[in-house]
This record gives structure tokens, C-alpha cells and sequence, in this order.
């Protein structure tokens, strides 16, 4: 059986979606209110969370991809 390796935009991808999915629990919890004037707004949060549901799914093209060329090749 072949070793199984990951895309690295996946793996990037996925970093930085669960860093903005952090930060942006940590924003609605009000956590980052007083760090920068951006995160006094209580839409901060929620922008921050979209953009890590968007990383998500960034990274999961290449994934998909690659599975779909192992499934191909086998």
C-alpha cells in the first residue's frame, strides 16, 4: 500500500482556519476587546469565524483532488 501524504496547502490551510476560528471565539467572548480597536465591534467575531469556515473549505480542494488522483491511479 502507498504511504498516504498530505497536501501542504491542506495542512496550511487548516492552521490558519483553526487560528481564526480561535481568535474569533476568543473576540465574542470579548477576550480581544481592548487589543485593537477592530475587535470592539461584536461583528468581529463572527467575521473572523466566516473567514475560518472559508479557510476549511480552501483546504479542502486540494485534498479532494488528491484523493480523487490516488482513487484514479489505483
Amino acid at each position: 500500500m502507498k504511504p498516504h501524504h498530505w497536501p501542504w496547502t491542506f495542512l496550511v490551510f487548516t492552521v490558519l482556519g483553526v487560528v481564526l476560528l480561535i481568535a474569533g471565539i476568543a473576540a465574542m467572548a470579548g477576550l480581544l476587546r481592548g487589543t485593537h480597536p477592530l475587535f470592539g465591534d461584536d461583528m468581529a467575531g463572527w467575521a473572523l469565524i466566516v473567514s475560518a469556515v472559508a479557510s476549511f473549505v480552501t483546504g479542502a480542494f486540494p485534498l479532494v483532488l488528491r484523493r480523487l488522483a490516488e482513487r484514479e491511479s489505483a
